[in-house]
């Protein structure tokens, strides 16, 4: 299957192609490469190839011959997007939506979105694919809104997948510290203490990235009728937890690390927790290989091994906002996250 996968380089990206290309697909990037230096020990190696390309300014040429669309590419967590409201809706809803009628008239099969569980918002007990929408933020109102536009887009030629990815966490060689796990990891390896931002009690579902791009083949090889036009939440029932749980094992990962609050922290209204039978019904390629325990297991060998320092876990190295504010205050790119060309 020839598969172009958008956001190609990024923290997803960058896990899913050699996943790709080992399955056997022949696959190619796009992506405007803002975090391609964003690396923890050694660069990827031999990577697919990737056009720089903004998302927004997709043409019909760049879908021709593909066989499927993985859309990654976004303004990808919630201060990133609240940075400009409209920009993420700009890039998140309007440019997903966009890509998904050039790859229909361009004859694009199949067309994976990397949606987000985040669209639940809050909620009580387990929430499942029917459970009402709340979005907190306009990172997870765009998600609902590109499903909404999307799925009318179905039909016999075009099918399209939403992946309501639960909260990533784990390793890449594209590394975001700005994810929960990776961040109270992070510290405890850098500083002993396990940071939280929050009161600690809220829920929270959680999936390693190397399952989310397992999930991304698996429906890309599914047989077609029974992922066409579906919305998938994408984890396992078994791994939602607390922050304060989370916290726990992280300090028992890592040894002399303690628990610590950040000044000011309080509740956190994004708290939920999600079901993920429907997937593991209709899909059962697809089987998580991580857990929440494993998963810190594994960052804290790497960061320890790479020798990560405080100020790379809190600087623009591996957190989005701080990268992209850099890259505007260099003025490599503009307010509207366009690479400036002189």
């Amino acid at each position: 299957m020839r598969v172009l996968v958008t956001g190609s380089t990024g923290y997803i990206g960058s896990v899913l192609m050699p996943m790709l290309k080992d399955a056997g697909h022949d696959a190619a990037g796009i992506d405007l490469k803002l975090f391609e230096s964003c690396t923890l020990g050694t660069a990827p190696q031999n990577e697919p190839p990737t056009e720089i390309v903004d998302v927004r300014d997709l043409q019909p040429k760049h879908l021709d011959g593909f066989d499927a669309v993985v859309h990654l590419a976004a303004l990808s967590n919630d201060p990133l997007g609240d940075l400009n409201p409209d920009l993420t809706y700009e890039i998140n809803h309007r440019a997903s939506v966009r890509l998904a009628e050039l790859a229909k008239q361009q004859g694009v099969g199949r067309y994976i979105f990397a949606s987000s569980c985040s669209l639940y918002g809050a909620g009580e007990g387990f929430l499942d694919e029917e459970a009402p929408f709340n979005p907190l933020t306009p990172y997870g109102e765009s998600k609902i809104l590109t499903e909404r536009d999307v799925s009318p887009l179905a039909d016999d030629n075009f099918s399209p997948t939403f992946l309501r990815n639960a909260t990533a966490y784990g390793l890449s060689p594209r590394l975001r510290a700005d994810l929960m796990v990776n961040n109270l990891v992070g510290h405890a390896v850098t500083t002993g203490q396990v940071l939280i931002k929050s009161d600690g009690t809220p829920w929270r579902p959680l999936v390693h990235v190397s399952d989310i791009c397992g999930a991304v083949l698996a429906m890309l090889e599914a047989s077609r009728e029974r992922v066409h036009n579906q919305a998938f939440n994408i984890g396992s029932t078994a791994e939602n937890y607390q922050v304060r749980d989370v916290a726990e094992l992280v300090q028992a990962a890592v040894p002399g690390s303690e628990i610590t609050f950040a000044p000011g922290a309080s509740a956190d209204a994004r708290d939920y927790r999600v079901d993920f039978a429907k997937v593991t019904e209709m899909v059962p390629e697809f089987r998580p290989q991580w857990t929440v325990p494993t998963g810190i297991e594994q960052m804290r060998d790497a960061f320890v091994e790479a020798g990560l320092e405080l100020e790379d876990l809190e600087g623009e190295r591996f957190m989005r906002i701080q990268r992209v504010q850099s890259l505007i205050d260099d003025g490599q790119i503009d307010s509207s996250l366009r690479p400036v060309t002189t």
